[in-house]
């Protein structure tokens, strides 16, 4: 099978991969040379996701463990957005997973020793298809920001750990959105990375005043560009997408 014909990435857009203010970049950036591995063809055929691969209400992270009728604490928001290829066409029924803190910014996992309460009625994670048009939607909390050890005072700004399949596995991407005017953004070491302003401000979800819902929730919008000069940074693949 062809491969299909893919932009080639533009690296002044994306951070480099070593960058000694964000302490974790010194162990994993590579040290040699990069390699360009040509695609296998099940990079390039799969995988293909179908309704049944998930269930109803996985996306909606108000409820998806929510205990007794219970409610997530924190500012409730709807996150919604579309998933688009590199000319900009909808990208439907492709896997879009999310992950995050709660509002107190700590993370259900076991390693996660953050002051902040767990929240016994939110599980952090929700996944959804793509419609016909490439959208998708989300309800949940706006995270907490958090700390880290990488300086003596460094703090997350609040944000939301994405995933998207794309077309096929060659066009996984995984980062990281944050919210509109959060002061944090500009103080975060990992912001902080990425050299141009413009691709900061592509990885921040919009307030969305259309589509909120009074007495309900706050709406932001984040639109995801797979691959290309628009293409929405990856967080964990330096040598491309």
């Amino acid at each position: 099978m062809t491969p299909p014909d893919y932009f080639t990435r533009d690296r002044r857009w994306h951070p480099p991969a070593f960058t000694p203010d964000y302490k974790t970049s010194v162990s994993r950036s590579p040290r040699l040379p990069l390699l360009s591995l040509e695609n296998t063809a099940s990079e390039i055929t799969g995988p293909t996701f179908a309704p049944s691969d998930i269930a109803p209400g996985d996306n909606d992270l108000l409820t998806n463990f929510a205990h007794d009728g219970g409610s997530p604490i924190g500012e409730r928001i709807l996150l919604h957005g579309r998933v688009l290829d590199e000319n900009a066409r909808p990208v439907p029924n492709t896997l879009v997973e999310i992950w995050q803190a709660n509002a107190s910014g700590r993370y259900r996992h076991k390693k996660d020793g953050y002051l902040g309460a767990l929240d016994p009625n939110f599980g952090g994670c929700g996944r959804v298809l793509t419609d016909d048009q490439g959208a998708y939607a989300f309800r949940t909390v706006k995270p907490g920001a958090y700390p880290w050890r990488n300086g003596i005072n460094d703090w997350r700004p609040a944000h939301i750990h994405v995933s998207v399949f794309g077309r096929a596995f060659a066009q996984r991407l995984i980062t990281q959105l944050y919210f509109e005017g959060d002061p944090l953004i500009a103080r975060c070491p990992i912001v902080s990375t990425i050299p141009d302003p413009a691709a900061v401000q592509q990885l921040i979800a919009r307030l969305d005043m259309n589509e909120t819902l009074p007495f309900d929730m706050i709406a932001y919008r984040f639109d995801i560009v797979l691959r290309g000069r628009r293409s929405t940074l990856f967080e964990n693949r330096p040598e491309g997408n």
